[in-house]
């Protein structure tokens, strides 16, 4: 194991959860990951492997077939496996964002429904709040919700759905304007829809379609894809929660878990990028003697290091807080503002060290460097985490005059 990145204080079963999924990683996801990427193919295999470890359940609570583990453990974990291919990771937490609100806002009847499902893995979950024109301003939100008798009927598009086409169920955040009088705040006329579909693309239930995958610079094999709802009948008892108004709040509570699980993402990238630099630094000679005893590497593994170690250190205190049952959207805002600030800069000094091979599509940092990019914008950009931060600090620091 590696000096970098440890976790103190962690159980007899967390760390044997870890060990598995490492072992896991070295041996399935690290060999194929670059030419599956490359290939922008979606890795089948890699899911089922993951679902035959139980992973897909791992945060679902134990009375719904799943591990019931912790918020730290699943984060941990996530950071394993980013370390192998990012994208993998992608599919597993929109799925455990959707099984995260269900447990904590559900009816139980939407729990009993649901969670056993997709403790198994048999029902993946994909989340929808962005649509193409508003970015990270949720409450501009114009896809809307109308009652008509026992259901409602949803029009609008959404954009930016990670696992849009292979998952089966899909929360969907939108306006529904019934029982809020004119002039309500926005955020408190918003609703989430659990939406269920066939995986695939074109429509995959009446009035629902699925146009395909948009095509990324980094971040492939997962599909991100848009949502296009036209008339989509939902029954009253798929509101989450099963009372209107409350999506908003729902939504920020998932992306709570979300942001720890970048930071995480931010976290896993950043170390394969520093082994595979260090590693490399040790393999090339320029002027007699390995390119590591130069002091200009020396200072940039030196660098990348202490970044690594900061980055988790931060990861874990706010995935530790939220598990306490605290708020912690200013530890969340702040893991996942640097952790895919100082992942970025650690890919890059990789990729210098790596020098002219570093561009090429034969070495594994070329495929990093396409994917920290995506940990900048993901779960909000990182001017949003510094506005959250900033207002959290203004909270708790208010000057008494």
């Amino acid at each position: 194991m590696a000096r970098l990145a440890q976790t103190a204080g962690l159980t007899d079963i967390q760390q044997e959860i870890l060990s598995t999924v490492r072992d896991f990683v070295d041996k399935e996801i690290i060999p194929v990951a670059t030419e599956l990427e490359h290939r922008d193919e979606y890795p089948q295999q890699i899911v089922d492997g993951l679902k035959e470890l139980g992973l897909f359940g791992l945060m679902i609570p134990e009375e719904y077939g799943g591990l019931g583990e912790s918020l730290l453990t699943y984060a941990l974990c996530v950071e394993e496996i980013a370390r192998g291919w990012m994208s993998v990771s992608g599919i597993i937490n929109t799925h455990f964002i959707v099984a995260y609100m269900l447990k904590q806002h559900g009816t139980q009847e939407q729990k009993d429904h649901f969670l056993p499902r997709m403790a198994a893995g048999d029902i993946r979950g994909a989340f929808s709040m962005s649509e193409p024109g508003l970015g990270s301003d949720v409450s501009a939100i114009t896809s809307k919700a109308v009652k008509d008798g026992d259901e409602y009927v949803l029009n609008g598009q959404k954009m930016w759905l990670t696992n849009g086409g292979t998952s089966s169920l899909v929360a969907v955040l939108v306006r529904s304007d019934e029982g809020h009088p004119e002039g309500t705040a926005p955020h408190k006329s918003m609703t989430t829809f659990l939406v269920e579909k066939e995986p695939g693309f074109g429509e995959v239930r009446p009035g629902l379609t699925i146009p395909g995958k948009i095509d990324k610079m980094g971040y492939k094999g997962v599909d991100t894809t848009e949502l296009i709802m036209d008339g989509l009948r939902i029954p009253a008892n798929r509101v989450l929660g099963g009372e209107t108004g409350r999506g908003f709040y729902q939504m920020m509570d998932g992306v709570e878990v979300g942001r720890v699980n970048v930071a995480a993402r931010g976290c896993g990238v950043a170390q394969r990028a520093f082994e595979l630099g260090v590693r490399y630094a040790q393999q090339r000679h320029t002027f007699g003697k390995p390119i590591a005893q130069h002091q200009a590497i020396q200072f940039k593994l030196a660098e990348m290091a202490t970044k690594v170690e900061a980055a988790h250190a931060m990861m874990v205190n706010a995935a530790r807080k939220k598990d306490s049952g605290e708020r912690n959207d200013l530890e969340a805002g702040m893991a996942k503002y640097l952790a895919s600030e100082y992942c970025k800069e650690v890919v890059e000094d990789s990729f210098r060290i790596h020098g002219g091979y570093g561009f090429s599509k034969e070495y594994e940092i070329e495929r990093l460097y396409r994917e920290a990019p995506m940990l900048l914008i993901g779960e909000g950009t990182a001017e949003i985490q510094k506005m959250i931060i900033g207002r959290r600090l203004l909270e708790e620091y208010r000057f008494q005059g």
